[in-house]
């Protein structure tokens, strides 16, 4: 049985993957873990864990909800050490349930060993079938689990060893970070999907996160990324790097800079900002759609509609007004209640509106369902024109490597062409911004990339058996 969708799937947008966030050498490691993860909310927002260790004694705490829902002062102050290991998480395999929660906990031969998973394992489904068969018992559906077992049939050859051994079998995206009582242990794949990053604090702590902006939060210096394919160990002796696997094309996730980085964090070397307001730029150079104002969705395409403005000349006006009240979950409306999921986020500037040739500025489309509705907002408000400038190409093809994207049959440009897509949503125009200008507004080249959702160039073909929703996860909407 699928899980209910939540109510961030209610947008039509991609839901995020997760976020982690580690510290080691401080004694509120917690809670600033919990500010870290606080900072990478918009990367998880079904769940949230941290566990933390003194070198001894090892507590976790982790639950359904949003990170301050999950922890309070109390719960935290239970969580006492120099050490800890925090995860949001949104299910992209594993269904959205506490039991799937992380970071997930084993204690083998009497130690503690946790791990907080960032990613997809391509061949999750065979390794798990392998290893059920020689007699591993799951207690969760997520594909993070089976790291815990290829760890433990080699954990009496030491970490690294065990690392090395048991990641030699895995494949896909995972940037993780995983814990001992008295060792934290950062592993990002050869391909580099996902970003993480090292920084320092104050009093010379590590941190661990997957975005920069956790960095900021706790006033955290930014030292370097992770490298792919680097196992990076930290422990009482210092950091240890190790590169145990050989090299592979960098596959950095695009759709990072696109929609799911926030806009103050610098990911692949890359500030998100600048990315997507270039992204606007470029989009004014190839499309050269004309308006009374360009308009983003707030908060998407905010930073790609400023491009545009300022490159095009257009004006930028915000004719829609976003609800900053609306929690994740409200009293669902009746059948006769339609479109009012949109409407109790977003609502139009008539007086603005009426009369006017809107040219919407978004990041993406994924199903189109909410931008018809959108649209069809601001035509009853009185626009005269609306056109579509989309700062990123159509969204062909699924992810297997951590991200939320629906089936071919979902994606509505896997099924659709642009000028039925621009038809089903009732717009004057519909523009997408090509892969090449995509590329180019990263200032990296294509080859840095995975553009495979795209272009459908897979880097690494999942199993012939893997599918996104084999354990019943994902989004069913």
């Amino acid at each position: 049985m699928k899980p209910s969708c939540p109510h961030a799937c209610q947008s039509g947008k991609p839901t995020h993957e997760c976020g982690i966030c580690g510290i080691f050498g401080h004694q509120d490691a917690a809670k600033l873990t919990y500010f870290g993860l606080y900072a990478l909310q918009h990367r998880g927002q079904e769940s949230a864990g941290i566990v933390a260790s003194d070198g001894e004694k090892v507590a976790i705490h982790k639950g359904m909800g949003l990170v301050p829902e999950v922890f309070s002062e109390t719960t935290l102050g239970k969580l006492t050490g120099h050490m800890a290991v925090g995860h949001v998480r949104y299910s992209t395999t594993g269904e959205s349930t506490m039991v799937n929660t992380q970071p997930f906990m084993v204690h083998h031969k009497g130690g503690p060993l946790a791990v907080a998973h960032n990613g997809n394992l391509v061949n999750s489904i065979a390794l798990r079938r392998d290893l059920e068969r020689k007699g591993s018992i799951f207690q969760t559906t997520m594909d993070s689990e089976i790291v815990i077992h290829l760890l433990a049939r080699s954990l009496d050859l030491g970490l690294l060893r065990a690392v090395s051994d048991s990641f030699a079998f895995i494949q896909g995206a995972y940037s993780l970070l995983l814990m001992t009582r008295d060792t934290m242990v950062a592993v990002r794949d050869p391909n580099g999907f996902r970003p993480l990053c090292l920084g320092r604090l104050e009093n010379g702590a590590h941190i661990i996160a997957s975005e920069t902006c956790a960095f900021d939060l706790v006033e955290a210096e930014y030292i370097r990324d992770v490298e792919p394919g680097e196992v990076l160990i930290i422990s009482n002796d210092g950091l240890a790097s190790h590169f145990p696997w050989p090299p592979r094309r960098k596959s950095f996730c695009i759709f990072e800079h696109v929609y799911f980085s926030r806009p103050d964090s610098d990911v692949f070397g890359i500030n998100v900002y600048t990315a997507r307001k270039r992204m606007g730029e470029i989009l004014a150079r190839e499309a050269g759609i004309d308006g009374d104002f360009i308009m983003p969705f707030p908060d998407s395409g905010n930073y790609a509609a400023i491009g545009y403005s300022q490159a095009s000349g257009i004006p930028m006006e915000m004719g829609m007004i976003r609800n900053h009240y609306v929690g994740r979950t409200f009293i669902q409306p009746t059948q006769s209640m339609r479109d009012f999921s949109v409407r109790v986020k977003l609502n139009p500037v008539r007086s603005l509106l009426q009369g006017k040739r809107v040219i919407i500025i978004e990041d993406s489309i994924i199903r189109g369902t909410t931008g018809r509705s959108r649209v069809r907002a601001l035509r009853n408000a009185g626009a005269r024109e609306v056109h579509m400038l989309v700062s990123c190409p159509p969204t062909c093809n699924p992810c297997y490597y951590g991200i939320d994207f629906p089936s071919n049959k979902e994606l509505i440009a896997g099924k659709k062409s642009v000028e039925e897509i621009r038809q089903y949503l009732d717009l004057d125009s519909l523009t997408y911004l090509s892969l090449e200008g995509l590329v180019e507004a990263t200032g990296l080249s294509a080859d840095s990339f995975c553009l495979a959702c795209y272009n459908g160039d897979y880097p690494m073909e999942p199993d012939p058996s893997f599918s996104k929703h084999a354990f019943g996860g994902g989004c069913s909407c």
